[in-house]
């Protein structure tokens, strides 16, 4: 979409990031939560992500939020410090219409240029081929699927993991 500005979130977004993941968490799988967190917990998990200077992103057209993205710690050990997991989400009005691939590729950027080398994306539910679909364009690649890890909607649902190098990767040390 020509339309859309992806820029970095601000606190008058959280009502719409809240809405967004609300109906990602009620209706689908893409999120292992079973309760929509309050808007009071997604600007605390807004702000915890911006406090370590991670990328925090939303795509908006004609002045509403379509779709937001962010990038947060793979793993809080040490050693994973130069590993993000990514998470997207766009609203129901506005899926299949390009603005994932908007905020991925908007995403990646921003993390390679804040100087992190890997990032992972954990796909809940192995049937979310949209997003295993966008991931791979976007340059990730499959590393595997770890079935039945997760209850929700009366069944079980897979996780797939993929992983894509950023910057120089894995070449050179940080």
């Amino acid at each position: 979409m020509d339309d859309v500005n992806v820029r970095a979130a601000a606190p008058s977004d959280i009502p719409a990031i809240a809405r967004i993941y609300a109906d990602a968490v009620i209706h689908g799988t893409a999120t292992f939560e079973i309760e929509p967190p309050d808007q009071d917990e997604m600007t605390r998990r807004q702000q915890a992500l911006l406090a370590k200077n991670l990328p925090y992103l939303v795509a908006e057209h004609a002045g509403a939020v379509a779709g937001y993205a962010y990038a947060s710690a793979y793993h809080v050990r040490a050693a994973y410090r130069w590993s993000v997991e990514d998470s997207i989400y766009v609203a129901p009005d506005f899926q299949r219409r390009g603005i994932g691939r908007l905020l991925l590729t908007r995403l990646i950027a921003e993390a390679e240029a804040a100087g992190f080398r890997q990032m992972i994306g954990v796909i809940g539910d192995s049937a979310n081929t949209g997003s295993i679909a966008l991931h791979a364009a976007c340059g990730f690649r499959f590393l595997g699927t770890m079935q039945s890890v997760g209850f929700k909607h009366g069944r079980w649902v897979d996780v797939v993991l993929m992983q894509r190098p950023l910057g120089r990767g894995d070449l050179v040390p940080p």
